[in-house]
């Protein structure tokens, strides 16, 4: 029995074939709402393991989100958004990102950056559920840390944590 592949139609792939050539559509989605949608050259994604490039004809993919800054590169300029861990997909050149929370990076200050440090060291940890919530809040607060520090003008140590 021949088996013959088939595509799957989407309103996407026929929308967005021509628009996207040589480029990336990123669109950042939180529960509340869409918070970006746009079109750029290249996008780079702070995954739980470290960065992740995208770039047009990129392979599909799906992968976990980690806490950081999210960069769209475009000819006008870089787009900078913080975002909580959640998750990325990448199908057809567009880059769909599903976190908790985003904000844009130049929000991120040296104050936001300590209280968020502040409260994930008061955590309380004497069961394995609290202590995975204090490592998550430690780890929200090491990628805000990372923009604050780009958003200052510095570049953050990779020994830093």
């Amino acid at each position: 029995m021949a088996s013959t592949p088939v595509t799957e139609p989407t309103v996407q792939s026929d929308a967005n074939a021509d628009l996207l050539k040589g480029k990336v559509k990123c669109v950042v989605v939180t529960p509340e709402r869409a918070v970006f949608e746009g079109i750029g050259e290249m996008v780079i994604l702070p995954m739980f393991d470290g960065e992740l490039g995208v770039l047009p004809g990129r392979a599909p993919l799906i992968g976990r989100l980690g806490a950081g800054e999210l960069r769209i590169k475009a000819a006008a300029g870089t787009t900078r958004f913080f975002v909580e861990p959640g998750f990325a997909q990448v199908r057809e050149n567009v880059v769909t990102v599903l976190t908790a929370r985003a904000q844009k990076a130049a929000d991120v200050t040296a104050t936001i950056v300590e209280k968020a440090a502040t409260d994930a060291e008061a955590m309380p940890y004497s069961n394995p559920i609290e202590r995975a919530n204090k490592a998550r809040a430690r780890d929200r607060a090491q990628g805000m840390k990372k923009v604050a520090a780009r958003n200052a003008g510095g570049t953050p140590s990779p020994a830093a944590h």
